[in-house]
């Protein structure tokens, strides 16, 4: 559909919407009040000005060929999740409860740098570090905001493929996370975690009691271990643990550890598996943080974008400061968020290749072009124009001239008088005449 104007291009709107949102939501905490009055006004404003965009989106053709891409995206990263909560909840069931509430927590440096950094730090400066500014709906509300502002030509669009590339690193860097904490099992920062929320058996499983309790603190015991590489203690009899009947899920009984009280459904188990209370390497709040930190970046960039790491650098230090993970959960989450986010940039955007596709098939014609305009065949020019067009198949910007871009380059890169960027026209052959005419006025 065309319509005879288009709204101007938002260039800082959505920096601002993404302060205001922050601020405005942090007023829970300073005036619960007068967040009540304003975190509905400011939804309800945002949410309109983007209906309005609606009529004027030009990129609904990109939309529906990148929903496919994003359904996939959001069934893997399902799966994902289904698998990181079994993982948790196997790592903290399989030891038992005694030895979460035994086990001291890991020294770390990190917690040791904030605890002195209290003792020297300005008061009012640690209070800011305490504050709960950010947390992770923050971050999904902010990634939210910047997927939507496609609308408004913020972001180059699909904004649903904006949202596969997302979801799909989120369901790899949760998939490697699951394998990594659940390969070798680490004592929570806080003991007390998994008697508070978890009703698992004291004891350890039969596993533990046969391959890791035996050879846990004596050291003869563990080099003997490893010079015979077989588990020689005798654990004599094993405690047994509650068997339900889940069905076809029964395998499922030795990871989980039902008890009498909750074993009624598998399902349910992992529902309340949550964060889980065992350290968790890497964290999966920080990789969510940096994931939206990066994609912000990538996609909209300016002054919004350091605003927006400076909240992610905040909440990895309220992660430590609170004990919720140890500092190498925060910093192995911020390069593995970011090597991901670089690893799956095949899915969104398609500007950079798109982009060398056309500049390939440019330098190819690239001399046919230049006699084409020297000869005044405006013709020719066209024809080999919407051949570079058609062998692309660009899909991009159609609210913008693609033979403009296009014109630009070739002749901004043949001859170095004349500028990249052509003003637009209304009339496709009165704007070729204008570059015809400019290129003869200068002499190329």
């Amino acid at each position: 559909m065309r319509w005879g104007f288009s709204p101007p291009k938002i260039t800082c709107g959505l920096g601002l919407a993404a302060i205001s949102y922050v601020a405005v939501d942090y007023l829970r905490h300073l005036s619960p009040a007068w967040h009540e009055r304003l975190q509905p006004a400011l939804w309800s404003i945002l949410a309109l000005i983007a209906i309005s965009r609606v009529p004027f989106y030009k990129h609904w053709s990109s939309e529906f060929r990148a929903a496919i891409p994003f359904v996939a995206s959001m069934l893997f990263m399902l799966a994902c999740f289904l698998l990181e909560a079994l993982s948790v909840r196997f790592v903290t069931a399989v030891l038992g409860l005694d030895w979460h509430s035994e086990t001291p927590p890991l020294p770390d440096t990190g917690q040791w740098l904030l605890l002195s950094l209290n003792e020297k730090l300005p008061g009012s400066l640690v209070e800011i570090l305490r504050a709960r500014i950010i947390g992770l709906h923050h971050f999904l509300m902010l990634f939210m905001m910047l997927a939507f502002s496609v609308l408004f030509d913020s972001v180059e669009a699909p904004g649903l493929g904006l949202g596969a590339r997302y979801m799909f690193t989120m369901a790899i860097g949760r998939l490697l996370r699951a394998i990594t904490f659940v390969s070798t099992i680490l004592p929570s920062a806080r003991p007390w975690c998994a008697a508070a929320r978890f009703r698992v058996p004291a004891y350890p499983h039969h596993w533990a009691q046969k391959y890791y309790v035996p050879y846990a603190s004596d050291a003869d015991a563990i080099r003997q271990i490893i010079n015979q590489d077989i588990a020689y203690a005798d654990t004599g009899e094993y405690h047994g643990d509650y068997h339900p009947d889940w069905g076809s899920m029964n395998f499922l009984v030795n990871f989980l550890r039902p008890t009498p009280a909750e074993g009624a459904s598998w399902f349910s188990l992992l529902k309340k598996a949550g964060g889980g209370c065992n350290d968790l390497l890497y964290s999966g709040h920080m990789l969510v943080a940096v994931l939206t930190a990066i994609a912000w970046t990538e996609a909209y960039g300016g002054f919004s974008s350091a605003f927006i790491w400076l909240l992610v650098m905040h909440s990895a230090q309220r992660e430590i400061r609170e004990r919720h993970h140890y500092t190498v959960d925060c910093i192995v989450a911020i390069y593995v968020g970011i090597l991901l986010w670089k690893m799956t940039g095949f899915i969104w955007p398609a500007k950079d290749s798109m982009k060398s596709r056309r500049l390939a098939k440019l330098e190819r014609i690239q001399g046919r072009l230049i006699q084409a305009a020297k000869d005044s065949d405006m013709d020719e020019v066209r024809e080999l124009l919407k051949e570079v067009e058609l062998r692309t198949q660009e899909s991009q910007n159609e609210g913008h001239s693609r033979t403009d871009y296009l014109t630009g380059i070739v002749f901004g890169n043949s001859c170095n008088c004349v500028k990249k960027t052509i003003p637009r026209r209304d009339d496709e052959s009165s704007r070729f005449l204008h570059v015809h005419t400019r290129m003869k006025v200068v002499g190329c």
